[in-house]
């Protein structure tokens, strides 16, 4: 065993724990770290698999309903709908939904603010928004709407314009 130094805690002493040097650890790395440069990582454990697993869901987990809001105001449902764009639990949904309100919303009329109302709230995996828009999963047809076209030509973003971020209330 290395001997110890009078400076080491005193906890080390006790527990026989040796403090390595800068030179030691500096040794080590290359044993610890072989062949783990960027040029040689398997890029294909960072790509996007070929298929979705996705499981339905059981049917004894009944979802509850949506509660229908028809004496809701317009200008009301409209902030509530641009608050439940920018917060749904996951990221890709947020920067998607907050980024499509943020240009389209303020022009909805009462009708397509149903629609999208529907679309957001009536979905119960918020995966299914996601796979929908991206074109990655057929829409069923209750939510093939003028507002889900819409959100995919969005979300194809022939503007190139970047979402990194949400847009400013």
């Amino acid at each position: 065993m290395l001997e110890m130094s009078a400076f080491q805690p005193k906890y080390s002493r006790l527990y026989g724990i040796i403090n390595v040097s800068t030179v030691g650890r500096r040794l080590a790395l290359p044993m610890f770290a072989q062949n783990r440069s960027a040029s040689n990582l398997d890029k294909t454990e960072f790509t996007t698999p070929g298929e979705i697993v996705d499981y339905d869901d059981p049917p004894h987990l009944p979802v509850p309903e949506y509660p229908a809001r028809p004496d809701e105001p317009l200008e009301t449902r409209k902030q509530r709908l641009l608050y439940q764009s920018r917060k749904r639990g996951m990221l890709e949904n947020d920067l998607l939904l907050s980024t499509f309100v943020a240009k389209f919303l303020k022009d909805f009329n009462a009708d397509q603010t149903a629609q999208y109302d529907r679309l957001i709230n009536g979905v119960s995996n918020d995966w299914d928004i996601f796979y929908w828009a991206t074109e990655t999963k057929p829409t069923p047809p209750e939510f093939d709407t003028e507002i889900m076209r819409m959100l995919k030509e969005h979300v194809k973003n022939a503007e190139k314009v970047q979402r990194i971020r949400q847009p400013d209330l």
